[in-house]
């Protein structure tokens, strides 16, 4: 099924758009930061996208299987980082939260070579939790990823990130046709916590443990490398930027152990009531490069006492992901 970006199949938003004349053919310009979306729902299939990118710093691309606005996957490039490690990139959003931050290497970024200011396509084909991209060239995937939303059926469109893009063709299908083996799924991590409870959200400048006996809680499970995708339960609201992710760590006498930790942006971390520990991986807190991609980048050692101690860490977000996550060694 072809989609022209002219017809009324389309819903644009506060996405600006007009007609436009590239390479002597007619297209739409579109530029500003939103999702378009047309008037058409798969669960599985294929999408296709013609396209052409300026220089500028962007994230142009395509979704898939959006509930709304603002749960969806996507998939973008970066035309300021063409040919880099992460030139391109797949994240799922939740609840209007893009996850850059939490997925990334294998499956979710890749060094590709792809034109500026000229026409190249992109497409898409996904099945379940399976999908291959594939940039420029139509024949060997780009990224073949594991998909973190659910495999819902939802409508397709088109990522709007930043200056003009110019769009060409838009066409999908139920069809998918993959041309590698399925990417292996990683195994679950013994030592990592498995299971946390997270609290509504509340402004950071409440202070981390706010009125901590009054939150209501939601009972989340990592996925198999620890992490933690606090978008999942909630996005950011007037301002509340901020939950408390609480576990139980069972101890059969005192002793010191070492709690290795990702989070996305800020953390306190508190045992027993305890303030810790306090760090920040804010988007360049460190240097000019430095995403704020999650890792376990940081360390404490725990005093615990003999029976069950209460760990909570307050998590605040700012930008390209909410999560946490820990591993006992």
């Amino acid at each position: 099924m072809i989609l022209p970006f002219e017809s009324g199949s389309w819903s644009w938003g506060d996405v600006e758009h007009r007609p436009a004349t590239l390479d002597g053919r007619r297209c739409t310009a579109a530029s500003g930061f939103g999702v378009v979306l047309a008037d058409v729902e798969l669960q599985d299939g294929t999408i296709e996208l013609e396209l052409a990118v300026g220089r500028e710093r962007a994230f142009h691309g395509v979704v898939w299987r959006a509930r709304d606005t603002e749960n969806y996957e996507s998939f973008f490039v970066r035309p300021h980082q063409v040919g880099n490690s992460d030139a391109i990139q797949y994240t799922p959003v939740f609840n209007g939260i893009s996850s850059w931050q939490l997925y990334h290497g294998d499956g979710f970024w890749a060094a590709v070579g792809f034109p500026l200011g000229e026409w190249f396509r992109i497409r898409i084909v996904f099945a379940g939790d399976r999908a291959e991209t594939y940039v420029t060239d139509l024949e060997e995937p780009a990224l073949v990823s594991v998909l973190k939303a659910p495999a819902d059926a939802g409508r397709v469109g088109v990522l709007v990130g930043g200056p003009d893009v110019h769009l060409g063709a838009f066409a999908c299908h139920q069809e998918t046709r993959f041309r590698v083996p399925p990417p292996t799924k990683p195994a679950a991590r013994p030592e990592v916590v498995r299971e946390w409870d997270v609290s509504d959200a509340f402004p950071e400048s409440l202070g981390e443990l706010a009125l901590a006996e009054t939150r209501t809680w939601t009972t989340i499970e990592s996925e198999p490398s620890g992490l933690v995708n606090l978008a999942r339960v909630q996005g950011i609201c007037d301002g509340r930027n901020t939950v408390l992710a609480r576990t139980r760590i069972h101890a059969d006498q005192a002793v010191t152990r070492r709690l290795e930790l990702g989070f996305s942006d800020r953390a306190v971390v508190y045992l027993n009531g305890v303030a810790l520990y306090r760090g920040d991986d804010t988007y360049r807190s460190r240097d000019y490069r430095f995403l704020g991609s999650i890792g376990w980048y940081d360390a404490l050692y725990l005093p615990l006492v003999e029976g069950d101690n209460e760990l909570v860490v307050a998590v605040s977000e700012e930008l390209g992901g909410w999560g946490v996550q820990a591993r006992l060694r």
